[in-house]
């Protein structure tokens, strides 16, 4: 993603606990609430600061590219830094709920937060709490701001997007119901674009934006369209890497194959696989059994698909770079090279 300073980087990690303290502050001085408040406090550290913090340092890093000498204040990169943690949040109420559905191990390098044995499927009532979280956040820091309602249509219009692209991705791997015909690129595509790319490529663009002043539909219409491509280069990557890449680096145990994802990965097997690969697919795939898992991934070696994943990845980042040529308008071509540069050739 773009770049951002250590300065602003190390900011940026200390305002999350004051932003974690305006939220559960007053519930946590009321008798009522506050064993509540104090378990949502624990369940926010816990669930919120470990990730890359990209797409929030993202939010930073594009208000710096976008704003004007008057504007580049110290409140506002504050008020920046607000809304990249909002988006964090976002991501966090994902990954929660995410996680449960997707019956996942590991996230950041931890536990998922529903394994851990005092949580359990009270975890979806915490996702609700963080993703309230973040209105509270935008009424007591940003509600003064002429962007406020913009901000808050967008990221209701992001969670909703997002939800879609979820729904999408559960449909097409209903558990107990394989069918590898639903895994074609059309719908990969669509899965990619409404459940990713929105929330984590154009929102944190948008949001500085908006909070500059750019307002007008052309320019968020062009900012949209790169960042949407970038989105579905970033979440091949991420497929790839659930596959290939390095738990520890990574910070999670692959599982698409045994949860029967709609990988790009299994997408790019079935254009080229033979009837008898075919179906060792249809015999292994979708099956969370260590042997089976084994075998699909034999069949992907087979069929190289590293190879074919390492010529994907060169040929989009130049479609990329062409796409940023073309439609970057007014605004400044170099935040998007920084973000293409930030994530082309990434192992985590």
């Amino acid at each position: 993603m773009a770049e951002y300073s250590k300065g602003d980087a190390d900011r940026f990690n200390d305002v999350f606990q004051d932003l974690v303290r305006d939220i559960t502050e007053d519930d946590a001085a009321n008798p009522e609430i506050r064993d509540a408040a104090l378990r949502f406090e624990k369940m926010m550290k816990y669930n919120i600061p470990h990730g890359k913090r990209n797409r929030g340092l993202t939010t930073v890093a594009s208000f710096r590219f976008l704003a004007s000498p008057s504007q580049a204040t110290d409140a506002n990169v504050f008020k920046a830094m607000v809304l990249g943690w909002c988006v964090e949040w976002l991501q966090a109420y994902f990954l929660i709920s995410d996680d449960i559905m997707d019956q996942s191990k590991t996230r950041r390098g931890q536990p998922c937060w529903f394994r851990k044995a005092d949580v359990g499927l009270d975890a979806i009532n915490d996702s609700f709490f963080v993703e309230s979280g973040i209105y509270k956040l935008l009424k007591k820091h940003i509600a003064g701001e002429p962007y406020y309602v913009n901000v808050l249509e967008l990221f209701h219009e992001t969670n909703y997007q997002t939800v879609v692209g979820q729904s999408l991705d559960l449909i097409t791997s209903p558990e107990g119901n394989k069918d590898l015909n639903r895994f074609t690129q059309q719908r990969y595509d669509a899965i990619v674009k409404w459940k990713t790319a929105f929330y984590s490529f154009y929102l944190p663009v948008a949001l500085a934006m908006y909070m500059v002043g750019i307002s007008d539909p052309e320019s968020h219409k062009n900012a949209k369209t790169i960042l949407l491509q970038m989105g579905h280069f970033f979440q091949v990557q991420d497929d790839f890497l659930d596959c290939y890449g390095n738990p520890e680096v990574i910070g999670k145990i692959g599982t698409d194959i045994e949860e029967n994802k709609c990988s790009w990965l299994v997408v790019q097997a079935l254009k080229s696989a033979t009837p008898e690969q075919r179906e060792i697919l249809e015999e292994n795939y979708g099956i969370d059994n260590p042997a089976k898992v084994a075998m699909v991934k034999r069949l992907y070696k087979d069929l190289d698909l590293e190879t074919v994943y390492k010529n994907y990845e060169e040929s989009s980042y130049q479609d990329l770079m062409t796409s940023i040529d073309t439609h970057s308008g007014h605004l400044p071509k170099e935040m998007f090279v920084a973000y293409a540069r930030k994530i082309f050739k990434r192992n985590k």
